[in-house]
């Protein structure tokens, strides 16, 4: 009995050695179980979307650059984009450059998703047509797709990433798209030229974000444009309205930083030398999209307008202001009186707004833009006349044929974005080829941007917008400007072509000396 019950003791008090290994045994565990919960928590999150692509810290959307039919969440552009995957797959290492389309991919504004569709559509439908029905002219075109996120929010990293893809095997060598006239924007261009990579906007019309004579005219090397600045539209809106300036009034967005609102207001200005009024002043919020209290402020402007004997209207803003102001003039005091509005290419995007009060249309009021593009422009039709230079409708033709492929319906041209990133595209895949050397397979990065002032004359890119002639800072000379009227029922009517010189170009389309 003494036996068991110091056996039981012995059992019950450890010895310190005892002590020693439990203690031991105890702080691994511990450590072990603590060096695991560090490790969770130091592990980065995995934000990758696809190759290329990854959701920002703080955002959900993806954002890079991908080529292999990735959508970037976007279910409208997946049809699209997996067409561009089959293609690029079909191509082998080493016979091909690469072509990027720098778009705010993952935008929520409406407009602006419509937009991003029809100019990745209107690329792709060139990528195929340069790959395969172009004589086997090489190299072939890789086409990828790079997302700046909502407002562009993300344009430097998407940036970085392109200027890191000029090596093997992606060679990339000219991006397009760049397709609003914003800071962001302005500032990707600046870094794309400066990495020496060339760039084609498609819809870029601020007289800012581009080349010219003068000092510091080279700020953006490489750069070229396929649609006319604000100048050269509102020079061309001037020359087909002959617009009587006295009885003409401004409307103008305030907030500055907005490289189309700010040129297209001092192109506006400057035709207007003879205009008896003030302008009319809004101030939208810095994201121009939102709605913001504007309306407010239209809904007063309005009844300035009718103090006047203004029978013209120039708008200088952006899309959803130039809508509430519309709405606001169907509703206006004077409905007795007619009024026409004339603006920039924003215009474009009314005709999918479905806020757009259609009523105000009945109200004696007519509302034109000019346009970058339109499915009429180049299509024959009875009582209209073709004009013999500046564009064809073989051009335009080609074009119908090519964009057929990019969608399994049809796609939707009214807006023009689909003709002009179709034209943007075959502007680079152009230059990419002349700067390719005899016996050699692709470019050298830098030659690329070189050829703009070389396309002109017999070297022009026969458009399917129009003749696409380049001045010697990458600027379109005397580009078509397809006048389009927003009919009562929302649809866009093509009234007639317009120039920024008055008359369309000559046959050798050759750009005079400036300055």
């Amino acid at each position: 009995m003494p036996d068991r019950l110091a056996l039981r003791l012995r059992r019950r008090v450890r010895t310190p050695r005892q002590k020693l290994v439990a203690s031991l045994v105890t702080a691994a565990v511990v450590l072990g179980l603590g060096g695991y919960g560090i490790s969770r928590l130091t592990t980065p999150e995995d934000r990758s979307c696809a190759a290329g692509v990854a959701r920002p810290v703080g955002s959900s959307e993806c954002v890079g650059v991908n080529g292999d039919g990735h959508a970037f969440g976007m279910a409208d552009l997946g049809e699209v984009a997996g067409a561009i995957g089959r293609e690029n797959a079909t191509l082998k290492a080493g016979e091909y450059a690469t072509v990027a389309v720098l778009l705010p991919l993952t935008s929520t504004d409406s407009g602006m998703r419509e937009k991003v569709l029809h100019e990745v559509q209107g690329a792709y439908a060139y990528q195929y047509r340069a790959n395969h029905e172009s004589n086997s002219e090489t190299p072939k075109i890789r086409l990828v797709l790079a997302n700046t996120g909502k407002g562009n929010a993300h344009w430097r990293e998407t940036v970085d990433r392109l200027v890191a893809m000029t090596g093997a095997p992606d060679r990339l060598r000219a991006v397009s798209g760049v397709a609003t006239s914003s800071t962001e924007v302005r500032e990707s261009v600046a870094a794309l030229t400066a990495a020496g990579i060339a760039v084609v906007g498609t819809t870029i019309t601020a007289d800012d974000i581009a080349n010219g004579p003068g000092a510091g005219h080279n700020r953006y090397p490489g750069l070229a444009r396929v649609s006319p600045t604000n100048t050269d539209e509102a020079k061309a809106l001037s020359h087909f309205g002959r617009v009587d300036a006295t009885k003409a009034f401004l409307v103008q967005d305030t907030r500055t930083g907005d490289h189309y609102t700010d040129t297209l207001k001092a192109a506006f200005t400057a035709n207007l030398k003879g205009a008896p009024h003030e302008p009319g002043l809004f101030t939208s919020p810095a994201d121009p999209t939102e709605e913001g209290t504007t309306a407010n402020t239209f809904r007063q402007i309005t009844h300035l307008i009718c103090d006047t004997r203004a029978e013209t209207v120039f708008f200088a803003g952006r899309h959803t202001q130039l809508r509430q102001f519309i709405n606001a003039l169907g509703s206006r005091g004077c409905t007795d009186r007619a009024f026409t509005v004339l603006t920039g290419d924003e215009g474009s995007y009314l005709g999918a707004d479905k806020k757009l009060d259609r009523k105000a249309l009945k109200a004696k009021l007519t509302v034109r833009y000019a346009s970058l593009a339109h499915p009429d422009a180049w299509k024959p039709a009875p009582g209209r006349r073709i004009p013999a230079t500046g564009g064809s409708v073989v051009a335009y033709s080609t074009f119908l044929t090519d964009v057929a492929r990019a969608a399994k319906g049809p796609v939707a041209l009214a807006d023009g974005q689909a003709i002009i990133a179709y034209d943007a595209m075959a502007t680079a895949v152009h230059a990419i080829r002349q700067a390719t050397p005899d016996g050699a397979v692709y470019p050298a990065k830098e030659d690329v941007g070189t050829q703009w002032p070389q396309v002109k004359g017999s070297l022009r890119v026969e458009g399917a917008s129009g003749w696409i002639c380049l001045d010697n800072y990458g600027n379109p000379y005397n580009k078509a400007v397809p006048i389009v009227e927003l009919t009562q029922d929302g649809t866009q009517r093509f009234v007639q072509t317009a120039w920024p010189e008055g008359h369309p170009p000559t046959q050798t389309c050759l750009p005079p000396k400036k300055g």
